[in-house]
């Protein structure tokens, strides 16, 4: 496809699709086909003027090229482009608002400037009936609250024949609807995106055995083999296996559900326990979108406690409008007076503002990488004044590296990598990645030569090749609970292994075979980080680990951590943060692993590695992107200036319209502009509340 360059500077370059009209759908597929390209940065595209904004990663001159040979294979029918676009993208739904904010506005004026009085005085009779029914409705079920007290004051209005004010009470506290509803709609939306699912490779049965596949060239009918925390990549049918499957985010289940044979799986559910082999009924790009919402739709997850306080009291405090109404009519015998406390209310600026401002904070942490699952998590980061530390991944790097194979009784070192690469390819970790990449790079092929290989969590694989038994973990896993034999003459090499190196011992028949040696060193700006989070007020800060304790020592020492545990299972993490928390600390817990997810669970904020395993992710309340321990700092300054804008919305709207009540009952306002000025009041705080948390509002 044809395409024309309009306007370029050093880094942007603004392009138009030549064609009469260009759909909505259309847009997405151009969008996301443009994003997929890694000369590209940022798209924009405009689909009314058919115009696309390009912000590439480095410069316009290195990425034009790139860009034009993309757009002229371009084909919108294509179905490789067409799968590159996410289920729900909100285009749809930020067109829809548009267009009822634009009709409202509209219709508004309209009635306003060509519409008689008669004809309009009878407009809004007809226009207050819904809300007149609707505070009736509730004054019987559920008593005093802000739909009573809406609907009384449209009827006092009405009632003295002030149509204007009427008119313009129920028009604001509709657009105030619409702006609730859309921000309702598009926190579950960004919040379903930004759980789509990361699984670019997946393994595959086939009567040669398993291979490793691109998840956009699976078919239907396809076997894929998922294994304990995994995520699964598609939906389909277990075809052999068994297995426990955590699919709380997809159908509210608590406990994991158990698939056997004819068991229905669904894309996104991870894998507590077991093995299976999938039979795939949903290529890419056809999982269940709908179901992810789910999860996030219950409002209360979604909100802060400072939220749901704010909510609360705006609803306490209509009774003492009507009453103030009632005294200052008994007091004054004027009516104008008397209805200034019915004209202006807290709840709606509270119930607007609040959610937008969570809302603007969760999409900022998406611009520094951090998923969030609700406001209430930032609420308690914001609160915490304790991190538990996982270390590989966390602490250390993510990618740790190979260094050396020590092996025992003449073993060979590539042979001894060859086997543990095997074993390792199957679970994911980046310690376990290190290994297989390690054989990668020797050019060491490894056929499956083993037999079915069993995870044991927070300890290792085993398996077994010609009927002897492979082990491959932790020191506690293959010398202690498999009781490998470390050949006498031969443990001094123990001794000599760097301190700062982990450890990962292999075994085979009883007897220690090889330990390899991964270097993972403490990431370049940890120590920074870790002086910051003290600065910004979190007091403890401690680090767990189920590494050795000289290797956990090297890296204790170069941190200003205040405390740290070496060689910890899950249920020891897990049993830290629980007693932190009796004593009255407010808890993080980050880690990658699958050992981790008990902690994560317990803590009062769970933050996982994005490149970590599939069910940390899933535990987890917060994700943050693996390269940059600077977000956590970030996030923890985010968090605090959302709650402060919180806060700060609180003491306006309370200022603001208990002045405007003041001003009222004084005499010095009449109702009509208590009426404007509160729901203008309003509107400023919702749009306020839309605006970037900047850094005066921070810690």
């Amino acid at each position: 496809m044809k395409c024309i360059v309009l306007h370029e500077s050093s880094r942007k370059m603004r392009i138009r699709m030549p064609q009469l009209r260009m759909s909505l759908d259309q847009a997405d597929i151009v969008e996301y086909y443009l994003r997929n390209l890694d000369v590209v940065r940022d798209v924009h595209v405009y689909d009314r003027t058919m115009d696309v904004i390009i912000t590439f990663a480095e410069s316009v001159k290195k990425g034009k090229g790139a860009v034009i040979e993309a757009l002229r294979t371009f084909d919108y029918n294509d179905e490789d482009i067409k799968a590159l676009v996410p289920e729900e993208t909100g285009r749809k739904m930020n067109r829809e608002f548009e267009e009822k904010f634009v009709g409202k506005l509209c219709g508004r004026l309209f009635t306003k400037i060509f519409l008689p009085p008669v004809i309009r005085e009878a407009v809004c009779i007809v226009k207050s009936i819904p809300y007149i029914l609707k505070g009736v409705k509730c004054l019987v079920k559920s008593g005093l609250q802000v739909e009573v007290l809406d609907a009384t004051a449209i009827t006092a209005s009405i009632i003295r024949c002030d149509y204007d004010t009427a008119s313009s009470v129920m028009f604001l506290l509709t657009i105030g609807e619409m702006l609730e509803d859309w921000t309702r709609k598009k926190s579950l939306c960004d919040l379903a995106k930004s759980m789509c699912l990361d699984v670019d490779q997946v393994w595959i049965r086939t009567p040669g055995g398993d291979v490793q596949m691109d998840i956009g060239k699976v078919e239907l009918g396809d076997h894929v083999v998922v294994r304990n925390s995994d995520i699964i990549p598609l939906d389909g049918v277990v075809v052999e296996g068994e297995m426990t499957v955590n699919q709380s985010a997809m159908t509210g289940e608590s406990e994991p559900v158990v698939k056997s044979a004819g068991g229905y799986v669904y894309a996104g559910t991870v894998v507590e326990e077991g093995e299976c082999v999938v039979e795939v009924r949903k290529t890419s790009g056809h999982g269940k979108y709908d179901q992810i919402v789910r999860m996030i739709e219950e409002s209360e997850r979604l909100k802060s406690g400072a939220e749901t306080k704010a909510y609360s009291l705006a609803d306490r405090l209509v009774p003492y409008s009507f009453a103030g109404s009632l005294i200052t009519y008994l007091l004054t015998r004027n009516v104008n007076k008397a209805m200034s406390f019915m004209m202006v209310d807290y709840s709606c600026a509270m119930k607007l503002s609040m959610p937008l401002a969570v809302l603007s904070a969760m999409r900022q942490a998406r611009e520094n990488k951090i998923s969030v699952k609700g406001g209430k998590f930032m609420e308690a980061v914001a609160e915490a004044d304790t991190i538990v530390f996982d270390k590989t991944g966390t602490l250390t790097h993510a990618t740790p590296k190979l260094i050396d194979v020590v092996t025992f009784e003449g073993r060979d070192k590539d042979e001894m990598l060859r086997i543990a690469a095997c074993l390792e390819e199957h679970y994911p970790h980046s310690v376990a990645n290190a290994i297989v990449k390690g054989a990668m790079d020797k050019n060491l092929s490894h056929e499956e030569l083993h037999s079915k290989v069993k995870y044991i969590v927070a300890h290792g694989v085993s398996s077994t090749i010609d009927d002897e038994k492979i082990v491959i973990g932790s020191y506690h896993f293959v010398i202690e609970d498999e009781g490998c034999v470390i050949p006498e003459d031969e443990a001094w090499k123990l001794d000599e292994i760097n301190p700062e190196y982990s450890r990962i011992f292999m075994g085979m028949g009883g007897r220690l075979t090889a330990v390899l040696c991964i270097s993972d060193p403490v990431r370049d700006d940890a120590a920074y980080i870790i002086d910051q989070l003290h600065k910004l007020g979190i007091s403890k800060i401690c680090m767990m680990t189920g590494d050795n304790k000289k290797t956990a020592r090297a890296v204790a020492a170069k941190l200003n951590l205040d405390e740290f545990y070496a060689e910890v299972l899950p249920e020891d993490k897990a049993r830290f943060v629980r007693e932190q928390r009796e004593a009255g600390r407010k808890v993080i817990m980050i880690g990658d692993g699958v050992n981790d997810t008990p902690a994560l669970s317990e803590a009062d904020v769970g933050i996982a590695i994005a490149d970590g395993a599939a069910i940390a992710r899933e535990i987890a309340d917060i994700t943050i992107a693996s390269d940059d321990l600077k977000e956590l700092v970030t996030f923890r300054k985010l968090s605090a200036g959302l709650m402060n804008r919180i806060h700060n919305n609180y003491k306006f709207i309370l200022t603001f319209n208990t002045a405007l009540i003041g001003l009222g009952v004084a005499g010095i306002l009449p109702p009509a502009a208590s009426a404007v000025l509160h729901n203008g009041s309003t509107l400023i705080a919702g749009l306020k509340s839309m605006t970037d948390i900047k850094e005066d509002e921070q810690i």
